[in-house]
């Protein structure tokens, strides 16, 4: 593998464990835990679980073109994660928070981890990061 061959592969897989490492964070808080996934969460779970599948078979196949369709899913999954962010955050008012109606509220304590970081934020930065890491793994050489 040449300089920017095995870059761009270390940053698919570097996307790929980051996608992993979250999908299993959330079963383990929802699952072990006992922490039930507010409505915001889900959409994020929908973002993020199929980016571990795509993203680990990507990278097993050292297929950096997987960019075309991972980077869609990543955004989208960080466009809601700092919807959430800014719910968590007091930014979005409390009328229009889609989380109180049915199960947790996005700004409970509950919504944290590592004592005291917001899911919301963690998951954001997640989905900004894999974002970063498939921008380095569509570089093309010039």
């Amino acid at each position: 593998m040449t300089g920017l061959a095995e870059q761009r592969w270390v940053a698919l897989f570097a996307a790929a464990v980051l996608a992993l490492a979250a999908s299993l964070v959330v079963l383990f808080v929802g699952e072990i835990m006992g922490q039930a996934p507010c409505n915001m969460c889900w959409f994020q779970r929908a973002f993020m679980f199929p980016l571990a599948i795509v993203l680990g078979i990507a990278a097993w196949r050292s297929d950096t073109g997987v960019w075309v369709y991972a980077l869609p899913l990543a955004l989208g999954g960080a466009l809601v994660a700092a919807f959430h962010t800014f719910i968590y955050f007091g930014v979005i008012p409390e009328a229009i928070q889609p989380c109180t109606a049915s199960g947790p509220s996005c700004s409970s304590t509950a919504m944290t981890i590592l004592g005291g970081a917001p899911l919301p934020l963690l998951s954001f930065l997640v989905f900004a990061a894999i974002v970063a890491c498939l921008l380095i793994a569509k570089r093309r050489t010039s």
